[in-house]
């Protein structure tokens, strides 16, 4: 049987200003990517976004970002590699506390925004960012773009590697992601992201932005839960791969 996991971007409320429904998202994906407080999220969303994903069996992983909650992590920081990795390893360990308290753990890295597009090209921030991995736990995935610079560099230092699509964004003939600034970026009618990701897990393939099909290689797929109608897509998307016979399951144990 084909499987698949899906994972949605999670913790990201910060005090009084709340972004989407991470409770009810929680019910529809089997891995949660929850901030580490620099992109976005506070102390106590972190806190009970753990504990709401342990109850559930949600599999955690560490949303790691620029230190930038003004831009939410998706503007460029130009950062010494050294400085990056112990960004990283700080905010590895910040959501780590919140997991153990939860009774679960971090079982695997996804970089944010703005990281996880300078990875897919950027060397030094590429490899800084597995070097964080490597100091912390080399037994944990790292979840990125298929192709890029930060999966290479993962796959050449022993590390896990997993490859994601996004549900809910356009893709270039390259393969890689529209950009947030370009028409075409975001998808939202939950019946074609749906239909797009049953033809991606079946096929391999997706239909990029000049309307040529692509190859794109996924062990993940990612619904942004701060996208309008987000819940909605999600649960489209899940219905979707299950009525074509395709399992959910997380791509890493939660033990």
């Amino acid at each position: 049987m084909t499987t698949i996991d899906l994972n949605s971007d999670l913790g990201e409320s910060f005090g009084t200003w709340q972004l989407g429904d991470d409770a009810a998202m929680l019910d529809i994906v089997s891995s949660a990517n929850i901030a580490c407080g620099f992109h976005a999220g506070d102390t106590l969303t972190l806190q009970r976004t753990c504990a709401q994903a342990a109850e559930r069996g949600v599999v955690i992983g560490a949303q790691v970002g620029y230190r930038d909650l003004a831009g939410f992590g998706r503007r460029f920081i130009d950062m010494a590699p050294d400085e990056l990795t112990a960004d990283i390893l700080y905010q590895l360990g910040a959501l780590e506390a919140m997991c153990r308290v939860a009774g679960t753990r971090v079982a695997y890295v996804k970089p944010h925004g703005a990281l996880y597009n300078t990875v897919v090209r950027h060397e030094a921030q590429a490899a800084a960012v597995v070097a964080a991995v490597v100091a912390y736990d080399r037994h944990l995935p790292l979840l990125g773009l298929p192709g890029s610079a930060l999966l290479r560099h993962a796959a050449e230092a022993g590390l896990t590697t997993v490859a994601e699509a996004f549900a809910d964004r356009g893709y270039t003939p390259e393969g890689t992601l529209v950009s947030r600034r370009e028409p075409g970026a975001l998808l939202h009618d939950p019946e074609q992201v749906a239909a797009r990701m049953v033809r991606l897990v079946t096929e391999g393939r997706i239909t990029a932005v000049d309307g040529i099909d692509v190859t794109v290689r996924a062990d993940s797929l990612c619904t942004h839960g701060d996208s309008p109608g987000a819940v909605v897509m999600a649960r489209a998307v899940r219905e979707a791969l299950v009525a074509a016979g395709v399992r959910i399951r997380p791509f890493v144990s939660r033990d």
